[in-house]
């Protein structure tokens, strides 16, 4: 992490400090001059890895309050520039600050315009910054960080000045509701606590003159002068500011201010540099005085620090999620191992319980086959309903027809036992997963049959069987002889009429089918 280190610039010299925790340390003074400024180079160069912010305590400075139209975005900014450009011409170093809205119809805004007029005082130094490439947050004002200095103190956000002595001059401000209006820088004649005290309240007179003359407030307006002193140079203050008509006096201890702000280095004396150098990095003021030129080394840095802190969270979280799996491993793996325990356990008392077991009369491959064959039985098991179901529903069809046998066996039909039925028969092999059935019938159609009327009934009942795709027919013996080789006549059924014709049929279906 970059250290904080702070340029305070004034009309006589330029300080530099470094804060820390709250504590503030001046590390080095360089005078206005060429070794000055060479000093000041060779200490940036001394420490690259701090970012400096530079506050500026200088008498050419100006202020002006402009009310602007209700704008937002780039219409307000524009115009804002607009307004600086006419108010300060020939400076840079300027900006604006909201005063707030006033409560009429059009909400018109009140900003504040400063600049720093003589910005050919701070450009040596601003030269030596930008060749240094050091990464300048920002160029402030003292006067700026005053509002934060009351609203810390929580003082009244009434009509009030604010005194204070830095270097050798006194810095008074105006305040109106807690923001800053005008601010000016009266050299110190005498340095000593008594010409100190009486600066105070000569000057306080003067500015409230000029601010009833500016019409800032009422000529008879009364306004509370607040003044930062050490407990030292209590008596002396007293002594030389004496409340008027107009002003009065309200003395703060700047020992108590620091514990306020959280300065730890307190004070020695009456100046109050180091109070608002301690603001300036707890709690910057919302505007500054640099353009994008000045503060690119630090923008730099910004976004640096930005990448590395994206990369740092992105490390810690890989970090915790890789832990998060490293635990959920180690628990898996203890669950694991458990788990073999238990199995190891299991079959530990397996063996003991089938130790106890009575010995089987037989080896384990005959066992082992036996119930392979019963399991092959089980696989074949099935009873003729299916069968009869087919047979019956084509005996429907034909009641001419009268069954005389039926044979049903499961895994074939054993040829031999049709062989008293036709020795010619071409009965077919059944496969060990199917039924099959032998049917023997007569054909009876009354008195004077022909033998085409009992062929076509035959054939008809042959048909119907067959209309059932998962069963397979073959005719075992026709109801007639009808073979090529012998001749087919009518009178042989004259001569047969009361002879009842028989037949055989074989039929086939895959168990479970």
């Amino acid at each position: 992490m970059k250290s904080q280190r702070l340029l305070y610039l004034s009309s006589h010299q330029m300080a530099a400090y470094h804060w820390q925790s709250g504590t503030l340390t001046c590390e080095q003074a360089f005078s206005i001059t060429e070794t000055g400024l060479q000093q000041f180079s060779n200490y940036l160069a001394h420490h690259p890895q701090s970012t400096f912010s530079l506050l500026a305590n200088v008498a050419e400075e100006g202020f002006h309050i402009e009310t602007i139209p209700y704008l937002r975005g780039a219409d307000r900014k524009a115009l804002l520039e607009r307004k600086i450009g006419q108010a300060f011409f020939n400076t840079p170093l300027c900006t604006a600050m909201s005063l707030g809205h006033e409560k009429s119809r059009r909400k018109d805004e009140r900003v504040l315009l400063t600049a720093l007029t003589n910005p050919a005082f701070l450009q040596p130094w601003l030269d030596i910054i930008r060749s240094s490439e050091a990464p300048l947050a920002g160029i402030f004002s003292l006067p700026l960080l005053a509002p934060m200095l009351l609203r810390k103190l929580r003082l009244p956000p009434e009509p009030s000045l604010l005194l204070t002595v830095q270097d050798q001059s006194i810095r008074q401000s105006y305040f109106e509701k807690g923001e800053l209006h005008f601010s000016r820088l009266t050299p110190l004649q005498h340095s000593s606590i008594g010409g100190i005290a009486q600066t105070f309240a000569t000057e306080s007179l003067k500015l409230q003159q000029y601010l009833a003359s500016q019409r800032l407030i009422g000529r008879s307006q009364a306004i509370t002068a607040h003044i930062l002193a050490h407990p030292g140079a209590f008596k002396a203050i007293q002594n030389s500011c004496v409340d008027t008509p107009t002003v009065r006096f309200n003395i703060l201890d700047i020992t108590e201010c620091a514990g306020r702000t959280g300065l730890k280095t307190v004070p020695a004396d009456t100046h109050s540099e180091l109070l608002f150098l301690h603001l300036l990095v707890a709690n910057p003021p919302p505007i500054q005085f640099a353009n994008d030129e000045l503060r690119h080394n630090y923008q730099i840095g910004q976004i640096r620090a930005l990448l590395q802190g994206a990369g740092a969270m992105t490390l810690i979280g890989c970090l915790l999620l890789s832990g998060k799996f490293w635990f959920d491993a180690h628990e898996v793996m203890q669950e694991a191992e458990a788990l073999r325990s238990e199995t190891a356990l299991s079959r530990q008392r397996y063996g003991d319980i089938v130790k106890t077991f009575p010995s089987v009369p037989t080896d384990n491959d005959t066992l082992k086959s036996v119930i392979d064959r019963y399991r092959v039985q089980e696989r074949r098991s099935t009873v003729p309903t299916a069968m009869y179901h087919e047979i019956s529903r084509a005996l429907q069809a034909e009641p001419a027809i009268e069954l005389d046998s039926l044979d049903w066996k499961i895994g074939g039909a054993d040829p031999a036992s049709t062989g008293s039925i036709r020795q010619n028969a071409d009965i077919r092999a059944v496969p060990e997963d199917s039924e099959s059935t032998v049917v023997r019938g007569t054909i009876r159609l009354g008195s004077s049959p022909n033998t085409r009327q009992m062929l076509s009934t035959f054939n008809r009942f042959v048909d119907t069987l067959r209309s059932n795709p998962k069963l397979q027919v073959e005719v075992l013996q026709q109801p007639f002889d009808i073979e090529s080789g012998k001749s087919l006549r009518g009178g042989d059924t004259s001569q047969e009429d009361g002879k009842p014709r028989n037949f055989s049929l074989q039929l086939i279906r895959k168990i479970g089918s």
